[in-house]
């Protein structure tokens, strides 16, 4: 859905937009001198005189981003303050255009404004997805007026193809501009009747009460059948167990660590901590019924 100002806001923005095209051009000798003075001196006014005359080059680039549905007094906005940050940062001894420098700043903030705000679903989080996100419109008219209908697979291949990016990626942004965002207290309007919203119709995954306590059954009846089989064990294999896989997070030994601790090689620990796991596993799928306890060993 397209943002519309209110009448205050258009106005103030007509104003705004009339006040920066009566602003006069620089020619590069001035343009130069007036960046030296703010780089060298800090003056003020030679930077309120450069940013000035390029103001309407950042409303040019503020433009076209307007199809995205967003005020259009904020990206004027987001794009001025692209200019000031070019204009912080621009070296006239460089031999580049201000107008030419600035273009790329103003544009990089316009861009990440609208990946903000354009969704509450944050989206383009990396520079492929980004020029997805910007390019993929331009590109799907390409490729639907060369198929002379919707887009195809093959159409999707190409896309990704110019962009370096994968197919999967191409058709989950197509599905993403294609939707737009849902208050989750919007009314639903189906045949569950009036009074219910979407977050009504979102299904609850968790565990109902009687799948919980059967889980804590299981759970009892696995601790249980994992202890037994541990103690039918011998001592170092128990020990290679234990220090292997039932160490806290981060505090499991190595191979050659627990070879050093036994004296034996990294080799014989592997091929006993094989042996164990294999007789934990043939216990346990029959201990308890064989309630999936297999999967505690492992």
């Amino acid at each position: 859905m397209l943002h519309k100002d209110d009448v205050k806001t258009q106005a103030a923005d007509r104003a705004f937009v009339s006040r920066a095209l009566s602003a006069p051009y620089l020619d590069a000798q001035e343009e130069a001198a007036l960046a030296r003075r703010w780089r060298d001196h800090g003056d003020q006014r030679a930077l309120h005189r450069l940013v000035e005359a390029h103001t309407r080059l950042a409303q040019a680039v503020a433009r076209r981003f307007r199809h995205y549905g967003l005020p259009m007094s904020d990206l004027i906005q987001e794009a001025n303050i692209g200019l000031l940050e070019g204009a912080q940062r621009y070296d006239p001894e460089r031999g580049v255009r201000f107008s030419t420098y600035a273009a790329w700043w103003i544009r990089a903030a316009v861009q990440d404004y609208v990946l903000r705000n354009w969704s509450i679903v944050r989206t383009g989080t990396t520079s492929a997805q980004k020029a997805l996100f910007f390019n993929f419109r331009r590109l799907r008219a390409e490729a639907e007026a060369q198929a002379q209908g919707p887009l195809t697979d093959a159409g999707r291949e190409t896309i990704a193809t110019k962009l370096g990016v994968r197919v999967a990626d191409v058709s989950a942004m197509e599905a993403r501009l294609s939707a737009n965002d849902r208050s989750l207290d919007a009314a639903f309007v189906g045949e569950e009747g009036p009074g219910r919203t979407w977050g009504d119709m979102l299904a609850d995954e968790r565990a109902t009460p009687e799948e919980e306590a059967l889980e804590r059954g299981a759970a009892r009846a696995r601790s249980a059948c994992l202890a037994q089989a541990m103690d039918k064990l011998p001592a170092r294999e128990q020990e290679i167990v234990r220090a292997r896989h039932l160490a806290e997070e981060g505090h499991a030994l190595t191979l050659e660590a627990l070879g050093a601790r036994l004296g034996i090689s990294k080799e014989r620990v592997r091929q006993l901590e094989a042996k164990a796991l294999e007789k934990l596993t043939q216990f346990v799928r029959t201990c308890a019924g064989g309630r999936g306890v297999q999967a505690a060993a492992a």
